[in-house]
């Protein structure tokens, strides 16, 4: 074969081939780091899912533990001070404030804004007794669920109001003995929920991005095995329907033609054939509802008559030249010692290149047909002038429709390669196949028939 077609080959398989998805994704989920982050994210949903209550409820006997020194009156050395203010509250007082702090944090994750807001004012209050409480640790974990759920919007609105809030307390409400050291770090730890909150709701986005992305993969994995699926169920019945029902079609004609022949001679074969007959429009009932199946509905059904050769070309020819598209075909070697499938793919090739013709080439164009039969190699060229000023826009090679789809995989059958373009010297398009296939061995002559007696010879 030229290099000429070998190039267009590739250049039409390269065109054709649709690209693979990047694996990048998988290898996300195959890499330690985040196939474990993913794990632990989804064994954490579905444990939240069946059981909301829980990390509430946890969340609550925290903060209640850390503030168990403040209910025992214990001294527990705050860096704040306010040991004296604290113990000349009433122990009633004193539980309500680590209530009004603790409690709210069971409706966080639904309400984070509210609740956030609610403990802040709790604070504030506490600050105006002169009190510092270890409770008022739930104002960072308020802060940063506001931080991970709440609205953007909402979360700059209230560190401003926690950085007023603190200043006030310091300064003002309840003031400290190093203020300074103290602002510092308090605006360090609500620097620090903040940065969580956010580090996690991110996390949480990046996560969930690959999770859609996943299943999306997994989607478009489906569709691609269906539609190649399809495609090949297509050329399976097409195949069927073409090579496989020509072949019974004949075979019961025959069958059916010696039937009558031996039951005019009176031989005791013609059961045998008439069986042979009846199995014959069996198989074919069979495989038209077969290919029922396997074309599900993206084929019309078709009779399975016996299919076209090199031999039907005139007649397809003369149809083409009422049209009003001139034809000129000829041939080189000897088609008529291709096989049937191999003649079959010709006549396909030379009708579906025609009907393109007569639908793009435009009034007064003009069409040659050439088949060369050549050892091991069949080549089948149509070229047309195009003399429309204005020709419609055909096909092109990664865009064919489904007359240059259906030539390519035609000719793939028989490893060939299809070119198919505008001509090189001048107006008009050209389809070049080039298939490569084995000679057809002979046909052995056919059995003569016994004579019957009494025949003349």
């Amino acid at each position: 074969m030229s290099t000429p077609h070998r190039a267009a080959a590739a250049g039409d398989t390269a065109r054709g081939t649709a690209s693979t998805p990047s694996p990048g994704f998988d290898a996300a989920w195959a890499h330690p780091l985040l196939g474990r982050m993913l794990r632990d994210r989804s064994r954490r949903r579905q444990l939240d899912r069946r059981h909301p209550w829980l990390l509430d409820t946890a969340t609550v006997l925290f903060m209640l533990l850390i503030s168990l020194p403040d209910l025992l009156m214990v001294d527990h050395g705050s860096p704040f001070g306010g040991e004296a203010a604290r113990d000349a509250l009433r122990p009633a007082v004193l539980y309500a404030f680590v209530a009004a702090l603790v409690v709210p944090l069971w409706w966080r994750r639904r309400a984070p804004a509210a609740v956030y807001f609610t403990i802040l004012a709790v604070n504030l209050v506490e600050w105006s007794a002169g009190i510092w409480l270890r409770a008022g640790t739930a104002t960072l974990i308020a802060l940063y669920t506001l931080a991970r759920n709440g609205s953007l919007r909402v979360l700059g609105w209230a560190v401003g109001l926690s950085v007023g809030a603190l200043a006030l307390g310091v300064y003002a409400l309840a003031p400290i003995e190093h203020p300074l050291l103290g602002t510092f770090f308090l605006l360090g730890t609500l620097t620090a929920a903040v940065a969580v909150g956010l580090t996690v709701r991110i996390r949480g986005l990046y996560l969930a991005a690959l999770e859609d992305r996943a299943r999306q993969l997994e989607v478009e994995q489906e569709q691609r095995v269906r539609l190649t699926a399809a495609a090949e169920r297509s050329r399976v019945a097409r195949e069927m329907h073409d090579i496989v029902g020509h072949n019974l079609s004949v075979m019961v004609s025959v069958a059916d033609g010696a039937a009558v022949l031996a039951g005019n001679r009176g031989e005791r074969s013609a059961d045998a054939l008439r069986i042979l007959g009846d199995t014959g429009r069996q198989a074919m009932s069979e495989l038209r509802r077969v290919l029922g199946v396997l074309r599900e509905g993206a084929d019309e059904e078709r009779s399975l008559a016996p299919q076209p050769g090199i031999g039907d070309l005139d007649p397809l020819l003369a149809r083409v030249r009422a049209a009003g598209l001139p034809v000129t075909y000829r041939t080189v070697g000897d088609p008529d010692a291709l096989g049937d499938g191999v003649q079959l793919t010709v006549y396909r090739i030379v009708q579906e290149s025609l009907t393109n013709t007569l639908k793009h080439a435009g009034p007064g164009a003009s069409a040659e047909v050439t088949v060369a039969v050549a050892p091991g190699e069949v080549r089948i060229r149509i070229a047309d002038t195009g003399t429309d000023p204005q020709p419609q826009p055909r096909p092109s090679g990664d865009t064919a429709g489904h007359g240059l789809v259906g030539i390519r995989q035609r000719a793939a059958m028989y490893g060939g390669t299809v070119v198919a373009g505008p001509r090189a010297g001048g107006p008009g398009w050209l389809v070049d196949v080039v298939l490569d296939v084995p000679s057809a061995p002979p046909a052995p002559p056919a059995p003569s028939a016994p004579p019957v007696p009494g025949e003349q010879l």
